[in-house]
């Protein structure tokens, strides 16, 4: 399997590598399906929000869009499904893990905050290239001994400023 499929974190740092596992590996393969069941035992659902940040650096423009799960998976439905009739001549998996950067994780006792970054395209059936240059900010906690995502800040722009 090529690198970008491959968890950079080893299985010796296990909170890196199941995190990296959640919020690369699991996400992306639940996004391309469209199957929310897959990714749904990965949030905090009782403390999760989700902030939109408008593509913009400055705070001022970013909006809860997401106070609660429902509202996110809602509109991550709505995303994934429309992927979904999308037709490329790029295979979509490659493309979105080529196009996905995960390597900056802090983590301090049971809580993370995680830096997911994209910067890439994929190139439609027409030709024309869909950009994927965002970056989400997670917030994860540790509960019952498996990390969950308590909320994000996503859809920055990357590089921010």
């Amino acid at each position: 399997m090529s690198s970008q499929f491959t968890n950079p974190f080893p299985k010796s740092d296990p909170d890196r590598h199941a995190i990296w596992e959640m919020l690369v590996d699991r996400d992306i393969t639940a996004f391309l399906g469209a199957d929310w069941l897959m990714v749904e035992n990965d949030f905090a659902k009782d403390r999760f929000m989700g902030v939109h940040g408008h593509n913009t650096a400055n705070p001022d423009h970013w909006r809860l869009a997401f106070p609660s799960l429902d509202e996110y998976r809602d509109e991550w439905l709505r995303q994934a499904q429309d992927f979904q009739k999308q037709s490329f001549s790029d295979d979509p998996r490659t493309a979105i893990f080529s196009a996905t950067v995960l390597r900056d994780i802090e983590i301090n006792g049971d809580r993370a905050i995680v830096h997911k970054k994209f910067d890439g395209f994929i190139t439609k059936t027409d030709g024309t290239k869909d950009i994927m240059n965002w970056q989400t900010v997670y917030y994860c906690h540790r509960v019952d001994g498996s990390w969950k995502i308590a909320g994000f800040n996503g859809y920055l722009p990357n590089p921010m400023g």
